[in-house]
């Protein structure tokens, strides 16, 4: 199971992750680093957290290590989305998952130890996976005793890469964690939540780094490959920027696009934040549904089509295909072309939102009270719940989605911002709650969409 997805959440308290680091494929995000002398290559332990974005079917590298020509260690997403561990030197150690790793609204906790001095073959790799040893494996080949790795030697090492030439990871990485010299097992790392019995991180301050051991919390926005194991092992940065820090962790999941439950061909990217609308009825809808409290977020068009709707929607039935399980009976949807609010049967709109069509850069502000089947919103402006919602009327009990679909030609480029934004934002504004990183004011009683907010109000 993954750790914490839209529908859990772990109980208040305890350690939390702060940040972690988006990487867009696209962008050919890594983290590089060349240790200046070897460690222990027969035995360490590699911990980290992830939450994957567009799923490629192609090779997606999360740790890589390769003196440039011969064999290699990796640690990667195979096309097949199954987990691929190639740790030996020689190439001749391979587990490779039965399980896929398809979800890409959930967190998943992944811990791999290397002891080939191990007297147990099937010992001297062992994966865990949310706290638990994964014992299926569609390939299952051990290292021969004694073997050494690429891991710790002085050749380069990379996160999100394959050689810094492509296979590039997409998505989010927390607490990437080397353990040189050290066996440890998933506990060093996590626990499992007393209240919810979901697996949870805890810190990693007292463990044993060893010389090229490292800890990135991906703290420090203008550094993001500091290494605060204090061994100072920092990693290069590869055209990450500050605004890949991310605030959507694996103690907060934040709502992202899902790029797995869309229409046509929609194109995904920045931790599925961003989507190109280039297709006639090309629809897509966020991975956090919710069926009761008071939820706000932002959208920028950063270029803009000849149409394109954006808004809320009921599904009776949670599944795609056209539009398989839309309510239309639920909808209220902006559309560009003439800024106006369009809702369906049931519901009215009572207000003009901007009465012109929309322009690159201008941001819409959503505040969604499905408690009273009310709809606010507002452009390049603060959202005034005062006085009459633009749209009423919404059928309450039901689940709501945050969707947009292209009617029109021309590409329309939308960005999210449900609190975890992937564009720079001027001003920098929270919900009551400390949470979210918003462009304009948050109106009071309303919550960026995550699963700290949800465990409170959803």
């Amino acid at each position: 199971m993954p750790l914490i997805i839209p529908s859990n959440s772990i109980s208040a308290g305890g350690f939390a992750v702060d940040n972690s680091c988006r990487f867009n494929d696209g962008s050919s995000d890594y983290l590089s680093r060349t240790p200046s002398s070897a460690g222990n290559t027969k035995k360490f332990t590699i911990s980290f957290w992830l939450k994957r974005g567009t799923i490629t079917g192609s090779d997606q590298n999360i740790f890589h290590a390769f003196p440039g020509s011969g064999s290699r260690s990796q640690i990667l997403f195979n096309s097949s989305e199954q987990l691929l561990v190639d740790l030996e030197a020689g190439n001749i150690n391979r587990l490779i998952t039965t399980r896929l790793f398809r979800d890409t609204s959930a967190w998943y906790h992944i811990v791999i130890v290397y002891d080939s001095d191990n007297g147990t073959s099937g010992d001297r790799v062992i994966i865990y996976i949310n706290g638990v040893r994964e014992t299926s494996f569609g390939t299952e080949t051990y290292p021969s005793s004694g073997s050494t790795s690429q891991i710790n030697t002085t050749t380069q090492h990379e996160i999100s890469s394959y050689d810094g030439s492509g296979s590039y990871f997409d998505g989010y990485l927390a607490e990437f964690v080397l353990l040189d010299g050290t066996v440890a097992d998933a506990t060093s790392f996590g626990e499992f939540d007393e209240d919810s019995g979901i697996w949870k991180p805890k810190g990693v301050s007292g463990l044993s780094f060893g010389t090229n051991g490292f800890y990135l919390p991906f703290e420090n926005s203008g550094a993001l490959g500091q290494d605060d194991s204090g061994n100072g092992n920092n990693f290069t940065v590869n055209n990450l920027t500050s605004i890949d820090q991310s605030t959507d962790t694996c103690t907060n999941n934040f709502a992202t696009m899902n790029p797995l439950v869309s229409v046509n061909s929609s194109n995904f990217s920045e931790g599925n934040l961003k989507i190109n609308l280039a297709t006639n009825d090309d629809t897509a809808f966020s991975s956090i549904a919710v069926s009761n409290g008071k939820w706000y977020w932002e959208e920028k068009r950063s270029t803009q089509g000849s149409r394109g709707y954006t808004g809320v929607c009921s599904f009776d039935v949670p599944e795609m295909g056209g539009n398989a399980g839309r309510d239309a009976s639920s909808d209220f949807a902006y559309t560009d072309q003439n800024g106006v609010m369009n809702v369906s049967a049931g519901a009215t709109s009572n207000s003009n939102t901007k009465g012109s069509a929309l322009s690159s850069g201008d941001i819409i502000c959503y505040a969604f009270d499905i408690d009273n089947g009310q709809l606010w919103t507002s452009v390049n402006g603060n959202v005034d719940i005062s006085g009459t919602a633009n749209a009423t009327g919404l059928t309450t009990g039901k689940d709501y989605f945050y969707f947009f679909e292209d009617s029109g030609s021309g590409t329309t480029t939308i960005e999210i911002n449900f609190g975890n934004p992937s564009f720079t934002i001027s001003s920098g504004n929270s919900d009551g709650n400390g949470y979210g990183n918003f462009e304009y004011a948050v109106p009071s009683g309303y919550y960026a969409l995550n699963t700290k907010n949800l465990a409170e109000y959803g």
